[in-house]
């Protein structure tokens, strides 16, 4: 698996540890001696930290992972405070989301470093505004794509549904991680082989519920100690 460019991070929904594997392959990959630094075209939440800043966690946790100093790199062109979709925050904000200008903010990063970690928002075909969704960003940017699979009660179709998204669209799926989640499924691995049974892609890694030492605060992003117990869990390079 060549891991020159980068990867697309997409999930099964939202709230299925997308962040959390980004920041863990940001890791990975810089480990490799390869200049990785993340990015997302959009996030929709925000929280104010002791010194008054507006921040984002998933924002943060990249920010952590490529190793940047605060406002170093625009990590992300759109910033909505609202936890909300995103096209319906930018609605009631006033502000168009233009895909132009995210693969604008894109470029710009890309430019700088040898390869993105881009995280979608939610799953993969949350709108972006009336006509475009984030599948047509995945489309532009052409990178492989890791899909998050969140290991809860619906896992399957919500997976099986995701990758015949993105096969259908002629998309390269490097393959899929199964996340754990904050507690272990019921009869978690007949579900993981079910779906490596079903699934194209290859199974990259299970990622086991974070100790609770390592869970996430809230309004605060994921801790080094997090993203690296993550990162032990996958595997980027074909057996």
């Amino acid at each position: 698996m060549s891991l020159a460019n980068g990867f697309f991070i997409t999930g099964t929904d939202t709230e299925v540890g997308k962040t959390l594997v980004a920041g863990a392959l940001i890791l990975k990959m810089r480990e490799q001696g390869i200049n990785t630094v993340g990015f997302k075209p959009i996030v929709a939440g925000t929280y104010q930290d002791h010194d008054g800043k507006i921040l984002n966690e998933d924002l943060e946790t990249l920010r952590l992972a490529s190793q940047l100093a605060p406002e170093q790199m625009v990590l992300c062109p759109y910033i909505l405070d609202m936890p909300i979709a995103p096209h319906i925050a930018s609605e009631k904000l006033g502000i168009h989301l233009d895909l132009q200008i995210m693969m604008g903010a894109y470029e710009q990063i890309r430019s700088q470093v040898e390869a993105l970690v881009v995280e979608g928002a939610g799953g993969f075909l949350v709108p972006i505004n009336a006509t475009e969704n984030l599948s047509d960003l995945a489309q532009k940017l052409q990178l492989p794509i890791i899909m998050v699979v969140g290991m809860r009660l619906g896992c399957i179709n919500h997976a099986l549904l995701t990758e015949e998204a993105l096969t259908s669209r002629q998309l390269k799926v490097a393959g899929w991680i199964a996340n754990t989640l904050a507690s272990e499924m019921p009869f978690l691995e007949e579900n993981i082989q079910y779906l490596q049974h079903k699934m194209r892609a290859p199974l990259l890694g299970v990622i086991p519920s974070l100790p609770a030492s390592l869970k996430k605060q809230i309004d605060a992003p994921y801790s080094i100690e997090a993203l690296q117990f993550a990162a032990q869990h996958i595997n980027l390079l074909k057996p």
